[in-house]
């Protein structure tokens, strides 16, 4: 019962965001194609930015969606999680936002693989540490592949980008918030983020 609550707020404040906020997030990927690539400032991570290629793809893309959960939804949400899932309970309640980006093409053909590699490379200028590639069916897709990235001041992780690419699909979730390698882990399978394999964000924080 409390799992289908969880849900339907879910849902409910997806839609309401995707209503609210489809085109300024279509304008603020625009707006960040003009921008230079550049490390980000220490500080909350932005979930409006993505990589200038990101946008384009936006744009080539048949069907698209997006929406943001900020922190009022998610402490809604981290209260209806059951009790014996305390892990992820805790981690919920350390996110300040959440978004979303679905984009769905009808030929396979019609995404352009240079400007999803131009995306990975976004964020390698941007200073985001890759700690996780998934390929194959060890992925959240049977043929997909699935990239990890974190935002990091020194040793304290303030976010992270998850990207799976599938054959005719892109999803891109970024979190924000005050969060360990551990939390990130628990929230797999929450709230769109794929379940990513652990081992390449466990051996990159133990070097």
């Amino acid at each position: 019962m409390k799992q289908a609550c969880l849900l339907a707020i879910l849902l409910s404040g997806a839609m309401a965001a995707l209503a609210q906020t489809q085109a300024g997030s279509d304008a603020a990927a625009g707006a960040g194609a003009d921008q230079p690539a550049a490390l980000a400032a220490p500080g909350p991570v932005d979930l409006n930015w993505v990589p200038p290629a990101m946008a384009e793809l936006t744009s080539q893309a048949a069907v698209k969606s997006s929406f943001t959960l900020d922190r009022r939804l998610l402490g809604i949400a981290a209260g209806l999680v059951p009790d014996a899932q305390t892990e992820v309970r805790q981690a919920v309640d350390k996110l300040d936002g959440l978004s979303v980006r679905v984009l769905g093409f009808g030929d396979a053909a019609a995404m352009n693989e240079a400007q999803v590699d131009a995306v990975r490379a976004g964020y390698h200028q941007r200073g985001w540490k890759h700690v996780a590639t998934t390929t194959g069916s060890g992925g959240p897709l049977k043929n997909g592949t699935t990239d990890v990235w974190l935002a990091l001041d020194g040793a304290n992780l303030r976010g992270a980008a998850i990207l799976v690419e599938g054959a005719k699909s892109l999803t891109l979730v970024t979190v924000a918030g005050n969060l360990s390698p551990l939390d990130l882990l628990h929230l797999r399978g929450h709230f769109g983020i794929p379940r990513f394999a652990a081992d390449g964000l466990k051996n990159s924080m133990e070097q």
